[in-house]
């Protein structure tokens, strides 16, 4: 299934105009071998991959790294992220997740192999995980407290640079506990978060109906909160330890911590869901960190100087950066270099370069 997911979310990528492959352990072996070939040599190539990727490659310039699937440790994300930005430029690590993800990671770990000590280093590292994920704080902070460092905050993580809004989110806890508690104790019944959601909203569906639940003293007293806010409290709830996750299905359970909240005896901190708005995405331009800062005539020099050098790692076989990263380029572009003497001032031009393009540089910025 996730072979299938790698596939299929490369072939949506390439169908809106991105150079993008797949990687995965069931894919032949040449193919991996080409793919990663490409990903090495050519510029704007994504790799849609598992964790079979990865391990040993030296790209210095992957600028994005993107998380579908919500990682099961800190130490395996913090090694997927840390291949982005190896050239010491700017670059963005982004993650998706969601209450599935969280569901699916409990479940997996309660139905896998293992005993219970297996079982209880799983847990203790998802729940750091979910920490990271849900924290009001900086994310690096979090991140280096983890590893047992201190650091001060940032300034470029998404909480840093929009802090979330923290509320006291006690009662909508004791809401969706109590419905938790009494369809398993008065009724027998157990229901995955969607089903919770409905009553708490007051929701008639089909199944609300034939159940009975609109009978509830439960339902729709949570019209409060929407149901995207809703998912975030029992996500927040199953990474604060209060509800867990039991059976093939998915179905929630109150733990013992929650007994307290439940009693008015603890308080519940959560972070509030941003509010999700629709924008019409613009039009893609192809404008690196290392070029941010480069006026119009430098950037059409930028340009050029990334083609000439996508064509030239090409005809020598080896990666695009192995001819000179992205940086070198850009200042190119700003300094404009008329001589090899000048060229060779430039950081990352050393002599066996300028001796192998200097003339093919000095070539195109006349050109340009």
């Amino acid at each position: 299934m996730i072979a299938t997911s790698v596939e299929k979310t490369a072939e949506w990528l390439s169908s809106q105009g991105v150079t993008a492959l797949p990687y995965h352990a069931g894919l032949p072996a040449e193919i991996r071998s080409a793919h990663q070939g490409r990903f090495l040599r050519e510029d704007g190539v994504v790799m849609v991959a598992t964790i079979a990727f990865g391990m040993g490659i030296d790209k210095p310039d992957v600028r994005f790294v993107a998380h579908l699937d919500l990682p099961k440790s800190i130490e395996g994300y913090y090694q997927e992220t840390g291949r982005a930005g190896r050239d010491g430029l700017p670059a963005t690590a982004w993650l998706a997740y969601g209450l599935h993800d969280v569901v699916q990671q409990r479940r997996m770990i309660e139905d896998g192999e293992g005993d219970g000590q297996r079982k209880r280093a799983q847990t203790l590292h998802l729940d750091a995980m979910l920490a990271l994920c849900e924290t009001v704080q900086c994310r690096r902070q979090q991140l280096l407290r983890y590893f047992g460092e201190t650091s001060s905050a940032c300034g470029n993580c998404d909480t840093c640079l929009q802090p979330p809004e923290a509320f006291d989110g006690t009662v909508p806890a004791q809401k969706l506990m109590s419905t938790i508690v009494r369809l398993a104790r008065d009724r027998g019944q157990q229901f995955g978060a969607g089903h919770h959601i409905d009553i708490l909203l007051g929701r008639q569906t089909e199944r609300v109906m034939r159940l009975g639940h609109t009978e509830m003293s439960t339902f729709g007293i949570g019209t409060e909160l929407s149901e995207v806010e809703w998912r975030g409290v029992v996500r927040q709830l199953l990474a604060q330890g209060l509800l867990q996750v039991q059976g093939n299905y998915g179905v929630l359970a109150i733990t013992d911590d929650a007994a307290e909240v439940l009693r008015g005896q603890r308080d519940v901190l959560l972070r509030r869901e941003p509010e999700r708005v629709r924008t019409t995405r613009p039009r893609r331009t192809r404008v690196t960190a290392a070029a941010a800062e480069l006026d119009e005539a430098q950037q059409e020099l930028f340009q050029a100087l990334r083609g000439w050098r996508a064509a030239t790692a090409k005809d020598q076989g080896v990666p695009a950066y192995v001819v000179f990263p992205d940086a070198t380029l850009a200042a190119i572009a700003q300094t404009r270099p008329t001589t090899l003497t000048e060229l060779r001032t430039i950081s990352g031009v050393g002599d066996t370069k300028l001796e192998r393009y200097g003339p093919a540089v000095l070539q195109v910025v006349a050109g340009s």
